[in-house]
């Protein structure tokens, strides 16, 4: 419906509101400045959420460790790495060098990043539908059961025995940036199967973690950690749906848990659970409100007055940013706020300092044949594909499940390749595992070596055995990745 107004000019009915014509044709913001500022945040956003620039920084942070540990720095950053660092909550002190703080409590955020694409996957995602997502888990069991095998196999009877989670994990991550440069030679169907294995690898990794390579448990900081749980299973349940509570007291849970001999950084997996996955805004009443709202920012809007003296007009702004930003449920805000700095900023600097691979003065020859480094690299590169693609095969030749839509079996072998790209959690259970630098070494040269040659036999085997992939007419459900 239109109006005439005789201070107003005419106006159209836009969603049952009345919008102003020069409204409808200006741009929302104003100012050339502004404007600048959004397209140079719109372009940065392009490229932080490219899996593919976020792998290759981690790589790239990965390649200068090892220039660095094998040049004349390598004495100073070694040092660097182990200066201590102290933590204080009220009379209790705890202790940890740059590279604990960096493996232990940086990677806890990390961990927290996995936590939350899992609880997603578990609310609206792949992992919801147990009967569609049983294919890709169980080729995960498949995955990591016939790694571990092959490296205690490798190293029975000797001290190395310790590792043998290590070539079981898959980088997320790094896999699925490496698939995303293959465009669309893998069907979108693949890439959530992917996905969905990745998981669930990630939480096999988490359990081995939790139960093989914690330290001898304290009894006080265990209860201390479990009260945390308690609180934060109070504030969910009592719907806060403000982050800063979560974040407080999951620092207080990652405290107890440094102490408590379990691994500090399964906190962030444990602080995911519980941030709480609704929005606590009627979402059916939004619409109407927001019309609402909308037509008293009309009328209270006067093009001749300051922003500043429009108290009516942005009282009631004001209230729209409120609700808005409340219509995001804590899990997607706090996925939001960690995700860059995760994926360029957190993991490229674990990175750094976990890929410190010195080789001077080292004997090849004898790194590779060192049980360790057949283990992992023997049980990343050929028992991953192994336990992936035959598992797979196992369950569709039974008729357990069919292939999803659009993938076929040489898809199937390019993600059992592609499994051996271990590098984030195999090197953190490397450094679990082992306390002696030789079988430190050995493992780091193993996972490198892995990685590099899962993601290049992987390439290529899709490059060669591939075609583009048709659009799927039926759009498998959005994965997320960590």
């Amino acid at each position: 419906m239109a109006q005439n107004q005789t201070d107003k000019p005419t106006a159209t009915t836009v969603a049952g509101q009345e919008v102003r014509p020069d409204a409808q044709a200006a741009p929302i913001i104003a100012e050339p400045q502004a404007l600048k500022r959004a397209e140079k945040h719109r372009r940065r956003q392009k490229i932080t959420s490219n899996g593919t620039i976020s792998a290759a920084v981690m790589v790239l942070a990965a390649v200068i460790a090892i220039i660095v540990a094998n040049g004349p720095a390598y004495e100073a950053v070694h040092h660097f790495l182990a200066e201590p660092l102290g933590i204080v909550i009220g009379p209790f002190v705890g202790q940890l060098s740059i590279e604990m703080f960096v493996n232990d409590f940086l990677m806890a955020i990390f961990f927290l990043l996995v936590g939350i694409e899992l609880k997603f996957e578990m609310t609206v995602g792949e992992l919801r539908k147990p009967r569609q997502a049983a294919l890709p888990m169980l080729a995960a069991v498949g995955g990591v059961v016939v790694p571990a095998v092959i490296y205690i196999a490798l190293n029975h009877g000797g001290n190395g025995i310790h590792g043998w989670a290590i070539p079981m994990a898959t980088d997320i991550a790094f896999a699925l940036g490496v698939m995303s440069l293959l465009g669309d030679r893998v069907a979108p169907a693949t890439k959530v199967f992917f996905s969905t294995l990745a998981i669930a690898d990630d939480i096999l990794a988490i359990i081995v973690i939790a139960l093989f390579y914690g330290h001898a448990p304290s009894v006080p900081w265990l209860l201390a950690s479990a009260g945390c749980l308690v609180v934060l299973f109070v504030l969910n349940r009592r719907q806060v749906y403000t982050c800063r509570h979560y974040v407080v007291v999951g620092l207080v849970l990652w405290f107890c848990m440094f102490n408590s001999g379990i691994h500090a950084t399964l906190a962030g997996v444990l602080l995911a659970l519980f941030l709480p996955a609704k929005s606590d805004i009627n979402l059916g009443r939004l619409t109407p409100w927001l019309k609402r709202k909308s037509g008293q920012l009309y009328e209270n809007y006067d093009e001749d007055m300051a922003v500043l003296g429009q108290h009516e007009f942005m009282h009631t702004a004001g209230e729209i940013e409120k609700v808005m930003h409340h219509v995001t449920p804590p899990l997607e805000r706090m996925e939001k706020a960690i995700n860059v700095p995760v994926n360029f900023l957190i993991l490229p600097i674990f990175a750094f300092c976990n890929a410190q691979v010195r080789l001077v003065g080292v004997d090849l020859g004898a790194v590779f044949v060192d049980p360790v480094t057949l283990g992992s690299l023997c049980g990343a590169v050929l028992g991953k594909p192994i336990g992936i693609i035959g598992v797979t095969a196992l369950l569709v030749a039974i008729k357990f499940a069919k292939l999803p839509r659009g993938m076929d079996w040489h898809q199937v072998v390019g993600v059992g390749i592609m499994g051996g790209l271990g590098f984030t959690m195999s090197i953190l259970i490397a450094g679990l595992a082992f306390t002696d630098p030789t079988e430190v070494l050995a493992a780091k040269v193993a996972i490198l070596s892995g990685s590099v040659i899962a993601a290049v036999i992987g390439c290529v085997y899709i490059l060669l055995t591939g075609r583009k992939a048709p659009k799927d007419p039926k759009p498998a459900a959005h994965a997320k990745a960590a």
